[in-house]
């Protein structure tokens, strides 16, 4: 059965830190738009900032899907499968907003993720969700997997990349500045890094 918690805290915490993958999933308010689920990754790229507000570091990739949803209305539910250990699923509902560059409070947020450079990723926004409701659920037909390491392409691919080369890459992506559905994205030109 079931349970829904207050706050993250104790060993949801613990269990939703110690996850090396967790998914988000947005959709736009149209009714025939496109729903969007994405695996994210990468150690040190999450964070808990306080008992009912996490946030992930949004790196560079072919589509913008979440941080259009998340512009457009800001609906967001993350979630984190136990693969080893006991079943468990833990999901987060709440509002999220994707906070770039420009963003006074870019720089603060960035002190969460000391365990990542995540310039070499290619950096776009912190995402932050403040959660509305936290649950978990069983997760007995979640099968075993071993987590064997992270994937070292991401970095192979984005450190080369400077401000101006990142931003033309992004520019050249059909549905980075463009959601599938026509919302607006990742604001463009992107704002420099200011570190």
């Amino acid at each position: 059965m079931g349970k829904t918690y207050e706050r993250i805290d104790g060993r949801l915490r613990t269990f939703i830190e110690e996850q090396p993958v967790f998914f988000t999933a947005t959709a736009p308010l149209s009714a025939d738009g496109t729903v969007n689920l994405s695996p994210k990754g990468l150690k040190g790229s999450f964070a808990v900032l306080d008992d009912l507000t996490v946030a992930y570091l949004d790196f560079a990739g072919s589509n913008a899907e979440t941080v259009a949803h998340l512009r457009e209305n800001g609906r967001i539910t993350l979630m984190w499968c136990a693969f080893q250990g006991p079943p468990n699923i833990v999901r987060v509902h709440g509002r999220g907003e994707p906070v770039f560059r420009d963003d006074p409070r870019f720089t603060e947020l960035l002190a969460h993720f000391p365990g990542i450079d995540p310039w070499n990723h290619g950096l776009r926004a912190v995402v932050v969700v403040r959660a509305e409701l936290i649950r978990d659920t069983c997760g007995y037909a979640v099968p075993y997997m071993a987590y064997e390491g992270e994937r070292d392409l991401h970095e192979r691919r984005f450190a080369r990349e400077d401000d101006a080369s990142l931003d033309a890459y992004f520019t050249k992506k059909e549905h980075v500045a463009t959601s599938l559905d026509g919302l607006p994205g990742l604001p463009l030109p992107l704002p420099p890094s200011s570190m």
